[in-house]
């Protein structure tokens, strides 16, 4: 019955309108119209799914991730949505392809389910396996407010005819749809004669889909048992002890002594040697990366140790020729090529290999939860033998180890073809980067090598060059060394008995300076005999002392204290400047600047009747050598102090450790420090009382000579 003013039909208008065309045909010619409808709607199901799955994936996807927003997981959600779509696309096609064939339609089709029931399951298995996970992520954007936004926006823009609300409108087709293929076959089976032709092939594509969604099932069930599994715990031992209880307890007992009757010989293990080959291939997967892992952080750490040295960095006083050359080599190397290096290494090789092996800790625990499971399985079967009969949980327990078992079988083969081929990327990547720093380190010492005087001597002339060259360069070592280290023989020598050396000190030669005078303080022990080291080296006419503080800049350079005493070795450095002196401070020798040195001689210190002999000089001694040998001349000179210590301010003791001064008292300086070694304090002798006194209120004078009195001749 038709109703008026143009509505359409409803449900029960429908199925009169179904009823009066089907009561108008033979049961017959019924049968064969259902037939047909049933097919059309095969095909004319399969176009609006293909289309829609188009949409999901060209427009929908497409437009999300130009969003590019970081917290929508678009892998999670879409799984593999483009591999169903190029399959449906071919089933599609060969579906209508079949609307030709008259006659031959329902073999057409039932052929076509065969031809595709294998890419069909493999397609379908994964994406519903991650279609719960899709669910989650999807529930988890409706909680935020923002993403929400995002995605209605999205379904507006790209699909406002269909009036979906969220993702889970589209992405719930696959699943129905390959449930639904068995429905619609057994649809047309049941409309098609059993003495037809096309029947026992319809009868085997039903049972074939059938199969096809059973696997699925069992697919998804193996994946949910192993996602329980395959998850590395790190669990403190305070966890460990929370999960104890006595149902684990029995648990872990059991399997221990499975355990123990399996390597004892007791009972006899359960050998699936399929199992077996894949496990130890995939043991050796994991310990190849595990060691290739190991040899590339040790590579990783030896590159960084040879990247600390930086000798292109040290100023070699060259400014010309091959050193040069050297210098704009290695800083190509230490600045370009090797931090590349590094980089593409991270990137190409470290980062992979992580990754790598991060992959295999599913599967480890997965391989390590099946021996658990394995021992549990055997006992649950011996006690099956005994019985009869096993509870529920038990034989849970058995279906548990049955799919993580068959699951292993299953994926273990591409896992581990995919490792190997991931393993011989890395490996290829590795070799590769290996030759191109060889290639780059190669041509630039090329191009280096074109700038030298003899980048085209031929092989043996240059090496005859090197020979030579290294000959004269340790020859100029040895005299540079010689410079250093040999202790040269003293300009002035010493007639009769040994030199007198108690009391000797380091002062000025102007003693009216009064820079001089503020430098000159009473030497301690180590001091005097350092100096006394440096005139039996260098003689007393080499000393000099340093007058402010110099804080080396170079690497040749040395960093001295105010007040320092040196020998001169060289008043030039090696490219002849006069301003930089090379001396020896009783120990380290280097360059000091010449303006910040002053020349210093020997007196006798405070001690009455100390006497010195007169010193020949060199130049003497030659010509003593030549000539005729004189009358011995004992001519002996005597000193008098030349400088002494006074208190420069009043100081009044506050310890019995103390002793008080008056502004000009002389005063013997004993210890320039205290018992803990600071200078602050000196030890003094005032009149006969030793105390401390601060020697920052000490100041040297020059003793001013009696009227008449002079040196002797």
């Amino acid at each position: 019955m038709a109703s008026t003013g143009g509505a359409e039909p409803d449900a029960e208008d429908a199925a009169e309108i179904k009823e009066a065309i089907y009561g108008e045909v033979m049961p017959c010619d019924r049968m064969e119209l259902s037939q047909r409808l049933a097919v059309e709607e095969l095909i004319t199901t399969e176009a609006s799914y293909v289309h829609n799955i188009q949409l999901c994936v060209s427009d929908i996807r497409a437009h999300l991730q130009k969003k590019q927003l970081p917290d929508l997981d678009l892998e999670g959600l879409f799984s593999n949505t483009d591999d169903i779509l190029h399959i449906s696309r071919r089933f599609l096609k060969g579906l209508e392809a079949t609307t030709t064939q008259e006659h031959e339609q329902l073999l057409c089709i039932s052929a076509l389910f065969q031809e595709f029931k294998e890419e069909m399951e493999t397609v379908y298995k994964i994406y519903c396996a991650s279609y719960d996970h899709a669910l989650l992520l999807v529930e988890s954007y409706r909680k935020d407010p923002r993403l929400q936004e995002e995605i209605l926006e999205t379904l507006n823009a790209t699909v406002p005819h269909t009036g979906a609300s969220d993702l889970s409108f589209f992405l719930v087709m696959p699943v129905q749809r390959v449930t639904k293929y068995p429905l619609l076959l057994r649809k047309i089976l049941e409309n098609t004669p059993t003495s037809a032709s096309a029947y026992p092939a319809l009868q085997a594509a039903v049972r074939a889909m059938a199969q096809v969604n059973a696997n699925i099932n069992e697919y998804k069930r193996r994946r949910e048992v192993a996602t329980k599994y395959n998850k590395a715990e790190h669990l403190t031992l305070r966890d460990r002890f929370a999960r104890l209880n006595t149902h684990s307890i029995a648990k872990k007992t059991t399997r221990l002594s499975r355990l123990f009757m399996h390597e004892a010989g007791i009972v006899a293990k359960t050998e699936d040697r399929e199992y077996d080959d894949l496990e130890e291939k995939f043991q050796c997967v994991v310990s190849s990366v595990a060691v290739l892992k190991e040899n590339v952080a040790s590579y990783l750490g030896h590159l960084e140790a040879f990247l600390l040295p930086t000798p292109h960095k040290c100023e070699l006083q060259i400014d010309e020729g091959p050193a040069q050359q050297y210098c704009h080599f290695a800083e190509y190397l230490h600045c370009t090529v090797f931090p590349e290096f590094k980089r593409r290494l991270d990137r190409l090789v470290c980062q992979p290999l992580c990754s790598l092996s991060d992959m295999l800790v599913g599967p480890q625990q997965l391989v390590k939860k099946r021996l658990d499971k394995l021992l549990d399985y055997e006992e649950i079967q011996e006690r099956k033998s005994e019985m009869g009969s096993v509870t529920y949980d038990e034989e849970a327990a058995m279906n548990t180890y049955l799919a993580i078992n068959a699951l292993l079988v299953a994926e273990l083969p591409r896992f581990n073809q995919a490792a190997l081929q991931l393993l011989g990327q890395i490996l290829c990547s590795l070799s590769a980067l290996q030759q191109d720093l060889a290639a780059q380190v190669l041509h630039q010492a090329e191009k280096e090598l074109e700038q030298m005087p003899h980048g085209c001597m031929p092989l043996p002339s240059f090496w005859k060059m090197v020979e030579d060259t290294l000959q004269q360069s340790g020859a100029q070592l040895r005299t540079f060394c010689q410079t250093f280290e040999t202790v040269t023989p003293s300009p002035v020598t010493q007639k009769g008995e040994h030199m007198y050396t108690e009391g000797l000190s380091l002062l000025p030669v102007s003693s009216s300076d009064p820079v001089s005078l503020a430098l000159h303080q009473p030497l301690n022990p180590a001091e005097e005999r350092k100096v006394l080291s440096l005139v039996s080296k260098h003689g007393p006419d080499k000393l000099y002392q340093v007058t402010s503080n110099i804080s080396g800049s170079k690497d040749l350079d040395l960093t001295l204290q105010r007040g320092q005493i040196v020998a001169l070795l060289q008043n030039v450095d090696t490219k002849g400047n006069t301003s930089r002196w090379l001396v020896d401070a009783g120990g380290p020798r280097g360059f000091v600047p010449a303006g910040k040195l002053q020349p210093y001689c020997l007196v006798q210190s405070q001690q009455p009747g100390m006497q010195m002999p007169a010193l020949e000089s060199s130049t003497e001694r030659r010509r003593h050598s030549y000539a005729s040998p004189e009358a011995p001349r004992p001519q002996v000179a005597t000193f008098t102090p030349a400088f002494q210590v006074v208190a420069g301010f009043s100081f009044t003791a506050r310890s019995p450790q103390e002793v008080s001064l008056q502004a000009g008292q002389p005063v013997v300086v004993l210890e320039p420090h205290d018992k803990k070694g600071s200078k602050e304090w000196s030890l003094v002798d005032v009149n006969g009382q030793r105390g401390y006194v601060p020697s920052s209120y000490l100041v040297t004078v020059p003793v001013q000579e009696p009227l008449g009195w002079s040196l002797p001749v």
